[in-house]
């Protein structure tokens, strides 16, 4: 008999089980602030609830976000996620590299589900991040896939349509734009990156490095909502000019 511990797939089977205590009041507080940042219909909340609900049950055994990050997960996860979708507004299809605990890919998702035509693809190489995802993806009916995959794998077989391109604490923004370059230039899709207090001088080195690849591309820094020091870094227009020899 296996002595690995598998969170249960119902967030209301721990709590029957063991007890588990009801939201804090510190929680609670941080979900009404997370809602006026970004308000959402109630059917979307009604997903973020059952995903933020699984999400706290599975960190029990596995980290899916910073520990010190748990008591305000609504500000600090799900708005973060969420106020990048006034960003492209008739977006439909999203690729979200390195998922993780499900920002914002799987937020975002929620927040998508009612829109006719949205889906998400969420690419994980970690497989408990991937099985928590799948899991997630199915309470929250979220219109999502799940590839558990690493992101250059991703990159160079991904053969569908993409709008919107994001990914949230992977890499530093170069080493992330040389890996998703090719995507971002074959869909024409936007690339949406949050980013902290050196997003601008991340921003300058994954230009000279975009530059002497050949690749040019808009790119512009939008002031956080969420994260007082933080910025969202906005991709657009990624072509690959021809190098002469």
């Amino acid at each position: 008999m296996s002595g690995s511990r598998r969170p249960p797939s119902d967030p209301g089977q721990r709590s029957r089980g063991s007890g588990r205590s009801k939201p804090t009041a510190p929680a609670t507080a941080d979900r009404a602030r997370a809602l006026a940042l970004t308000p959402v219909s109630r059917e979307t909340l009604e997903r973020l609830d059952r995903f933020v609900a699984l999400l706290l049950t599975w960190q029990q055994i596995t980290n899916l976000v910073a520990p010190s990050t748990v008591l305000h997960l609504w500000t600090r996860h799900i708005a973060d996620s969420l106020q990048l979708l006034e960003l492209v507004p008739g977006a439909q299809i999203w690729v979200d590299l390195g998922t993780g605990g499900g920002f914002p890919g799987l937020a975002v998702a929620c927040a998508l589900a009612q829109k006719p035509g949205a889906h998400v693809h969420l690419i994980e190489s970690n497989n408990k991040k991937a099985a928590f995802l799948r899991e997630a993806q199915r309470l929250a009916a979220a219109p999502t896939t799940v590839h558990a995959t690493r992101i250059e794998e991703f990159v160079t077989s991904f053969e569908g349509r993409a709008d919107v391109v994001t990914a949230r604490a992977v890499a530093p923004l170069k080493s992330l734009l040389d890996q998703c370059f090719p995507l971002l230039g074959k869909s024409g899709a936007a690339g949406l990156f949050p980013k902290g207090r050196h997003a601008e001088l991340e921003l300058r080195e994954a230009r000279e490095s975009a530059a002497m690849q050949g690749w040019t591309m808009a790119a512009t820094l939008v002031p956080s909502r969420i994260e007082p020091a933080g910025h969202i870094v906005v991709i657009r227009d990624v072509e690959r000019r021809n190098i002469r020899p």
